[in-house]
């Protein structure tokens, strides 16, 4: 599969949290915890499950920084 999004970040699945519509997927990468919020359904259909090699395609308009005063 081929996208436009850049960054690209492979990743494994440590934990899948799952609600009523939306899972809370929690994801290892080189060290860093990502958690993607996505519908249990897109879950089933992609068939992840805890161990899961993904990749973690982030796309975004805006990036906010900010420190302390």
């Amino acid at each position: 599969m081929k996208l436009s999004a850049r960054n690209q970040i492979p990743a494994r699945i440590t934990t899948i949290n799952t609600g009523e519509a939306i899972a809370n997927v929690e994801l290892e990468a080189s060290g860093v915890r990502l958690v993607a919020s996505i519908t249990v359904e897109a879950v089933r259909e992609l068939g992840l499950a805890e161990g899961s090699e993904v990749v973690a395609v982030i796309k975004a308009s805006d990036v906010i920084v900010a420190v302390g005063d």
